[in-house]
C-alpha cells in the first residue's frame, strides 16, 4: 500500500523554504531541487524563488562567500576544489572570484603548509620515497591545492 504524497500550497512551500534558507545559505540549484522534491509546478517554483530573492532568504553571492570560507577553514580545501564544487552548483565565475576574496592569501599558504606537514607525518610507515611522494601529492590534489605547490612541497619534504 502506497503512502499518500504530501502536497503543499504555495504559501506553505514559501514558509518551508524560508526556514530551509534561514537555517543555512543555499544556492538557487539546491532550492530548485528542494521545490521539485516537494512536487511544486514550474510557475510556483519561479514565484517562490522570486519571493525568497526579494526577502533576502536567497543570495548567490552570500552563498558563494560562505561556502568558500567554510570549506577552506573547516575542510581545508584548496581553491581548485572549492571552484569545482561551486561550478557544480551553477555558480558563475564572477561570484567564484568574489568568494575567493574571503580567503586571505597568507592564511591560504599557511594552511597548505600545515596540511602537507600533517599528511607527511601520517605517512611515516611508508618506506618507499616515491610511493610516499605519490600518496602525499594525491592527498593534496584531492583537496584542491595548486599542482606546482604540491610538487615543490613533496620534493622538499621527501628529498
Amino acid at each position: 500500500m502506497q503512502q499518500p504524497v504530501k502536497t503543499y500550497t504555495v504559501e506553505q512551500a514559501k514558509r518551508k523554504l524560508e526556514a530551509y534558507c534561514a537555517y543555512q545559505d543555499r544556492c538557487h540549484k539546491e532550492v530548485r531541487e528542494k521545490l521539485h522534491q516537494m512536487r511544486m509546478i514550474p510557475d510556483a517554483i519561479d514565484a517562490i524563488i522570486y519571493h525568497l530573492l526579494q526577502h533576502k532568504f536567497l543570495d548567490e553571492e552570500r552563498f558563494a562567500r560562505s561556502f568558500a570560507r567554510g570549506k577552506f577553514r573547516h575542510k581545508q580545501w584548496g581553491k581548485n576544489r572549492i571552484k569545482q564544487e561551486l561550478k557544480q552548483r551553477d555558480i558563475g565565475d564572477y561570484l567564484i572570484k568574489k568568494a575567493f576574496t574571503e580567503i586571505p592569501e597568507s592564511e591560504y599558504r599557511n594552511t597548505f603548509d600545515e596540511l602537507a606537514q600533517k599528511r607527511f607525518y601520517q605517512l611515516t610507515s611508508e618506506k618507499d620515497k616515491y610511493k610516499k611522494r605519490k600518496k602525499l601529492a594525491d592527498y593534496l590534489f584531492y583537496r584542491g591545492w595548486p599542482g606546482d605547490w604540491i610538487y615543490e612541497k613533496s620534493k622538499e619534504l621527501i628529498p
